[in-house]
């Protein structure tokens, strides 16, 4: 929502996470071209994005790349947006993979803007999703983008609680039960009650299994099958 500031009326804040210095630069230019004041707060890493997100839980917009350092594929966005569901998140990538932005926007992404896009059509993009709207560029099309089997599988991953899915993240890593537990600063009896209700609402029987399913949506798996 807009803020009000001291002494310069209305404001935004804005969240601009992308591991790129020269491409966050060039995003802060277009936030500041904008009719009012803007707060830009940057992150470099995924760990610095939840922080900026977690300091600024009212932010007015997060422009997310899929890949940084820390994250990969939807995993950072599936756990931002289940940390923060009313903060809207717009993927700014440099693949236009059709498939991905149609599973980024079931996780709840508000929009797709490719990086290949000009300042100007950047900037017409980040004015619709502060107007609400659900912004993609007209090339794009999803309509058969969409795998009834996938799309299942991200319902169920939306009823997952924040802490089941940062669980789930760490699975995808790779991490043993113990591994989370220490990452969370939670014992690792209460992780075992989590990998089961994640297992559970996943339809699954073992950690295996949710990761070949997972496998299918890009969750940062590569290393999942090793722990």
């Amino acid at each position: 929502m807009k803020r009000q500031g001291e002494n310069r009326g209305m404001r935004y804040v804005f969240i601009v996470a992308d591991d790129h210095p020269l491409f966050r630069g060039a995003l802060r230019e277009i936030l500041t071209s904008l009719p009012d004041t803007a707060e830009i707060v940057e992150a470099a890493d995924f760990d610095q994005a939840a922080a900026a997100l977690a300091a600024n839980p009212e932010a007015d917009l997060m422009l997310l790349d899929l890949n940084m350092p820390g994250t990969s594929g939807l995993s950072g966005m599936a756990l931002l947006r289940a940390d923060h569901p009313s903060v809207p998140i717009a993927i700014v990538s440099g693949s236009e993979d059709a498939p991905i932005v149609a599973r980024a926007l079931d996780l709840g992404a508000s929009g797709f803007i490719p990086k290949s896009s000009g300042f100007a059509e950047i900037r017409e993009a980040i004015l619709a999703l502060l107007a609400g709207e659900v912004f993609l560029p007209p090339d794009i099309s999803l309509e058969s983008e969409r795998d009834p089997e996938v799309t299942e599988l991200i319902q169920r991953i939306r009823t997952l609680t924040p802490q089941q899915t940062r669980v789930l993240t760490m699975l995808g890593r790779g991490l043993l039960n113990k591994q989370i537990a220490y990452e969370l600063g939670i014992s690792e009896a209460t992780i075992k009650a989590h990998v089961s209700a994640v297992l559970l609402k996943l339809g699954v029987d073992s950690r295996t299994q949710a990761v070949i399913r997972l496998s299918r949506l890009g969750l940062d798996l590569e290393s999942g099958l090793a722990g």
